[in-house]
C-alpha cells in the first residue's frame, strides 16, 4: 500500500502553500508523488456541452479525457458519505504507481497527519490530541511531543517524511 499522509489545518493556515513546497522537495529525491485535495463542494471539471460532459451526462460511470500530456478521469462515486478514511483508501487505488500520496485535508481520516498551524490565524492547533499527528509545521513556539518544523522548512520536512514513511530513497531514472 502506498503511504498516505494528510496535510491538515484550519482554513487559511497554509496547507496548499506547504504542499506546493513539499512536492518539489520529494520529487528532487526521486519519488513519484500523488496528491489528493479534499473538497466539500460539488466538483465540475468539465464544460457544459463539451463531448466529455455529454458522455458523463449520458450516464457513463466514468469518463477519461486523454491528451498528449495529461489524463483526467471523471468518475461517479457510489457512496456519498463522508467517511474520509474509506474515501482515501478508494482514491489510493488510482495512485498505486506513486511512492507517496499527500492528501490535503481529511483531518478525520486515520492516516498520519502533518498539521499546518499559524499562530496569527488561530489560537490552538486542531490535532494536538490526535494519535496520528506525525508532525506540525508552525510559526508558534509549541511544547508538544511531535516533531516541529518551521513554515519554510520544506526540505527538512521532506527528509522527515522520507525517513519516517518511505522505505528507501528512490533513484531517478
Amino acid at each position: 500500500m502506498t503511504p498516505i499522509i494528510s496535510i491538515v489545518g484550519y482554513s487559511d493556515a497554509g496547507k496548499t502553500t506547504l504542499l506546493e513546497k513539499l512536492v518539489p522537495e520529494l520529487k528532487k529525491k526521486g519519488y513519484r508523488v500523488g496528491t489528493i485535495k479534499n473538497s466539500h463542494h460539488e466538483l465540475n471539471f468539465d464544460k457544459k456541452g463539451k463531448d466529455s460532459w455529454r458522455h458523463f451526462e449520458s450516464g457513463a460511470d466514468a469518463v477519461v479525457m486523454a491528451s498528449v500530456d495529461k489524463t483526467v478521469m471523471i468518475r461517479r462515486r457510489e457512496a456519498k458519505d463522508d467517511n474520509s478514511h474509506d474515501q482515501l483508501l478508494f482514491l489510493e487505488n488510482y495512485l498505486t504507481d506513486m511512492d507517496v500520496i499527500i492528501a490535503e485535508g481529511y483531518k478525520n481520516a486515520g492516516f498520519p497527519k502533518i498539521e499546518v498551524f499559524r499562530s496569527q490565524v488561530h489560537d490552538v492547533p486542531i490535532c494536538l490530541n490526535d494519535d496520528t499527528l506525525a508532525a506540525i509545521v508552525t510559526d508558534a513556539d509549541l511544547k508538544i511531543s511531535a516533531p516541529i518544523f518551521g513554515l519554510e522548512e520544506a526540505t527538512r520536512l521532506a527528509d522527515f517524511i522520507e525517513q519516517k514513511f518511505l522505505l528507501s530513497p528512490k533513484v531517478s531514472t
